[in-house]
């Protein structure tokens, strides 16, 4: 009985991982020459050259997909993606990306911890509460990972990259919305609704 119990949580996790493993696999590909340095959760950044100025579209950074999906993902069905997978998996990207280790985990961590608390508030609420709120959140956790690597004093990627990045993932996290919905079939439960086992959700 266990065993069933905790085989959907299971297949959501490994879904999961290799979702997340995909996007990270995309960021280690050599298809941009800066985004090592400009990433949202960037912390290795050295001097940083510009061509032909701010205007080159071909230097700004990619939206930052994985924290979308993420931050979708704990909006829908919080019970399928614990926190220790989502702390886990961003302090091995950090690593893997050549950043200060766990820095950028812990702020997806606080952020990710503060929606599954308002899991109620999410449930019964339309998708612009919920864009607006994760908007809030995803500026908010712009502003306190810049904030820890400058009290840690690490460089930074440039402040106008940055907001581009942040940006371009606000934007995006509709369609990343859409496709978790559609494609994953992950959508919230409602009022009351038990799962397969007779659990509430």
């Amino acid at each position: 009985m266990a065993e069933r119990r905790l085989t959907p949580k299971v297949l959501n996790i490994a879904l999961f991982v290799a979702l997340a493993g995909v996007v990270t696999l995309y960021r280690l590909l050599p298809v941009q020459d800066y985004s090592s340095g400009v990433e949202l959760g960037a912390g290795a950044v050295t001097d940083l050259v510009v061509p032909d100025g701010f205007l080159n579209f071909a230097i700004w950074p990619a939206p930052d997909l994985l924290l979308c999906l993420t931050l979708a993902w704990v909006v829908r069905r919080p019970d399928l993606l614990p926190a220790p997978v989502i702390a886990a998996y961003f302090l091995f990207e950090d690593l893997l990306l050549l950043r200060p280790p766990g820095a950028w985990a812990f702020v997806v961590l606080m952020g990710t911890e503060f929606l599954r608390r308002r899991t109620p508030l999410l449930r019964g609420a339309g998708f612009w509460l919920e864009y607006a709120l994760v908007t809030g959140l995803m500026g908010a956790m712009f502003v306190a990972y810049r904030a820890l690597l400058a009290i840690v004093m690490v460089p930074q990627a440039p402040l106008d990259l940055s907001f581009v990045q942040l940006v371009g993932t606000v934007v995006v996290y509709p369609v990343i919305v859409a496709l978790v919905h559609f494609v994953l079939n992950l959508r919230k439960p409602a009022t009351g609704e038990l799962d397969g086992m007779g659990q509430k959700l």
